[in-house]
C-alpha cells in the first residue's frame, strides 16, 4: 500500500483529501505545516508528498528544498492557487514532479498522484542484475546466456557516460527494466526518470506533455505549464517506442539532442535544458526510414548507442533461471511458500515458443502461483496458465513443427502490425543464422556454406540482424 502526506494548512481540505485518498486505498498521513511535515519525514519517509505552497512558516518552496536534501527521489506535487504559479514552476524545475492548481479536478489529481507514485517507484526501485533466481529480490534483469552476458556488459559501459542509448527489442523483452537499469548506473541517479510513453499518450497531448505549453498556446491553456523534459532537467528521459512517434514531434527532439534546447508549446523562449535520452522502441526503424515515417538525422543521433535485446526463444537456457526467479518473487510477494516446480513442467516451459517473451513467461508463472495448492508446479499446471492448444502436452522435447505452427496463429492473431509477413521470416532467419554460426563456432564462412548463402549476404543479414558472435575458429579466405 502506497503512503501519502499531505501537507496544508487548510484543515478542511486536508481532511477531505486525506479521506478521498483513503477510499481510494492509500495509506495517508497530514501536516498543517512544513515544519511538521519535515519532521514527519524524517521519522518515515511516505512513497509520496502532496504540498501546498502557502504555508505558515516556511513556505512550500523552502519545505521542498528540505525534503529534497533528506530524500532527492522522493517525488513532491505541488498544489498552488493561481497567483502563485510561477513559484510552482520554480519548484517543478528544482525536481518536483508536478504542480496542481487549486481548486482541482479530482479525477485529474487521481492520475497526476498515480503517475508520480510510479515515478517515484522507478527512481527508488532498485533493478537487479543476474539476481540469484530464488533471491526473491524484486525487479532483475535475470539471465546467464551468451545474449545476456552481451547486454549485460553494454549497460556497465554505456551507464557511466551521457551518451544517447537506443534499446530494442520486441514487446515483453524488458527494454524498461534495461533503461532504468542505465539510469540507476549512471552518475544521474540522484535525479529525475521520467519515462514517456510515446503510444500511450494521443498524439495531439504528447507534444504538450513532453515540452509544456504557454498561458494562450491553445484552447484551455489557462497557465503556464512545464512538460516533462523539462521536470527532467539534470536527469534522464526514456522515451518508450520511439518509432511510433508523430514526425512533428520527432524534429523537436532532434533539436534537442543536437541544442540541448526546447521551446514550451505557443512560446517564443528558448529553454535550456540539460537531460540524458534513452529511447526504445519494437519497430524496425529502418524500414520506418526507407518508406519516410521516421527521421533519418533523429535515427543516427538516437542509435549512438544501440542495445539489442534478445527474444526468450533465443535465450532458452535461461528459461528455468526465470522461472525459478519469478516464481520466488511472486511467492514472495503473496506471502506464501515456494512450492517449487518439477523437471517435467520446466521441460514443457523450455519447450513453450513464447511469442510474447520474458513478460508471457511472468504472467504464466504468477497465474500459475494463484491456482496452486501447494504441490510443485506440474505440467499440468502450465497447460492450465498458458490456455488449451498454446502447448504441446508432450513433456520430452515435444513436436517443435506444431510449435511453430502455434508461434504462427499467435502472430496471425496478434495482427494489426506492419509488414508482419516480413517479420515474421525476420524473426526465424536470425535464430536460423544465429544457429549456424553457434555451430560453426563463429565461422562466417562455414556459416555461410551451411547455409547456401553467400559470404556477403551471410554479413549483411548478420548486422540486420545485429547479431554478435566471436570467432573462436581461423575465419577461412573467401573463395
Amino acid at each position: 500500500m502506497a503512503s501519502i502526506l499531505i501537507i496544508d494548512d487548510d484543515d478542511q481540505l486536508r481532511k477531505s483529501f486525506q479521506r478521498l485518498l483513503a477510499e481510494e486505498g492509500y495509506q495517508v498521513e497530514s501536516a498543517p505545516s512544513g515544519e511538521l511535515g519535515l519532521e514527519m519525514l524524517r521519522d518515515h519517509l511516505p512513497d509520496l508528498v502532496i504540498l501546498d505552497i502557502r504555508l505558515p512558516g516556511i513556505n512550500g518552496l523552502e519545505t521542498f528544498k528540505r525534503a529534497h536534501d533528506i530524500e532527492p527521489k522522493l517525488p513532491v506535487i505541488m498544489m498552488t492557487a493561481y497567483g502563485t504559479t510561477e513559484t510552482a514552476i520554480e519548484a517543478t524545475k528544482l525536481g518536483a514532479f508536478d504542480y496542481v492548481l487549486k481548486p482541482f479536478d479530482i479525477p485529474d489529481m487521481l492520475h497526476v498522484i498515480r503517475e508520480a507514485l510510479e515515478a517515484g517507484r522507478f527512481m527508488r526501485s532498485k533493478v537487479n542484475m543476474d539476481a540469484a533466481p530464488d533471491a526473491a529480490a524484486g525487479e532483475a534483469i535475470i539471465g546467464r546466456s551468451r545474449p545476456m552476458q552481451e547486454v549485460y556488459k553494454a549497460i556497465g559501459r554505456v551507464a557511466p557516460t551521457d551518451a544517447t542509448v537506443l534499446i530494442r527489442g520486441e514487446s515483453g523483452t524488458g527494454k524498461e527494466l534495461v533503461a532504468r537499469a542505465i539510469y540507476q548506473h549512471s552518475k544521474r541517479s540522484s535525479r529525475p526518470f521520467m519515462v514517456i510513453n510515446c503510444v500511450a499518450i494521443p498524439e495531439n497531448l504528447l507534444e504538450s506533455e513532453l515540452f509544456g505549453y504557454e498561458k494562450g498556446a491553445f484552447t484551455g491553456a489557462t497557465h503556464r505549464r512545464v512538460g516533462k523534459i523539462e521536470q527532467a532537467n539534470g536527469g534522464t528521459v526514456f522515451l518508450d517506442e520511439i518509432g511510433d512517434m508523430p514526425s512533428s514531434i520527432q524534429a523537436k527532439i532532434l533539436r534537442l539532442l543536437q541544442e540541448k534546447n526546447i521551446e514550451r508549446l505557443g512560446g517564443q523562449k528558448t529553454i535550456p535544458v540539460d537531460v540524458r535520452i534513452i529511447a526504445a522502441t519494437n519497430r524496425d526503424l529502418e524500414a520506418s526510414l526507407s518508406e519516410g515515417r521516421f527521421r533519418e538525422d533523429l535515427y543516427y543521433r538516437l542509435k549512438v548507442v544501440t542495445i539489442p535485446l534478445p527474444l526468450l526463444m533465443e535465450r532458452e537456457d535461461d528459461i528455468p533461471l526465470l522461472s525459478k526467479y519469478f516464481l520466488s518473487r511472486f511467492a514472495d510477494e503473496a506471502d506464501m511458500a515456494n512450492p517449487g516446480i518439477s523437471r517435467e513442467a520446466m521441460a514443457v516451459l523450455i519447450d513453450h515458443a513464447w511469442p510474447g517473451n520474458v513478460r508471457e513467461l511472468s504472467n504464466t508463472i504468477q497465474k500459475v502461483l494463484i491456482f496452486n495448492r501447494g504441490a510443485p508446479v506440474s505440467p499440468e499446471d502450465i497447460h492450465q496458465a498458458v490456455g488449451a492448444g498454446r502447448i504441446e502436452k508432450e513433456t520430452g522435447k515435444g513436436d517443435r513443427e506444431a510449435i511453430i505452427h502455434q508461434w504462427a496463429r499467435t502472430q496471425l492473431t496478434m495482427g494489426g502490425r506492419d509488414r508482419l509477413f516480413d517479420a515474421c521470416m525476420d524473426r526465424i532467419g536470425r535464430i536460423i543464422i544465429g544457429e549456424a554460426l553457434n555451430m560453426t563456432g563463429g565461422n562466417r564462412s562455414k556459416a555461410a556454406k551451411l547455409l547456401g548463402l553467400s559470404r556477403p549476404t551471410l554479413h549483411s543479414k548478420i548486422e540486420k540482424y545485429r547479431l554478435k558472435f566471436e570467432t573462436s575458429v581461423m575465419e577461412e579466405p573467401p573463395a
